[in-house]
């Protein structure tokens, strides 16, 4: 259902029924890896975490692991922040 290196790629789906009565499958949001940070990013306006993810960690769609390494649930809670962790390399 994912793509390979997904977060969400080990996570157990389970069924969830929509109160107007359709059958969907849902997956766990994962809990955040705690990470050890080998820096921190001071962000240009308008700069993208996906352009940042690649600069640092070789895949923009890594993203999601600057989320991670920064406590953020979604790239818009992290994308407020001026600096942005930088998690090491894995």
């Amino acid at each position: 259902m994912f793509s390979a290196g997904s977060r969400y790629q080990s996570m157990p789906s389970y069924q969830v029924t929509l109160p107007d009565g359709r059958t969907v499958t849902a997956v766990r949001t994962p809990l955040p890896v705690t990470a050890t940070l080998r820096g921190y990013h001071r962000r240009s306006t308008g700069q993208r975490l996906d352009h940042i993810a690649f600069h640092y960690l070789n895949d923009a769609t890594t993203f999601w692991r600057l989320c991670d390494a920064n406590n953020a649930m979604s790239p818009d809670a992290l994308g407020a922040r001026p600096l942005v962790g930088i998690p090491q390399k894995g």
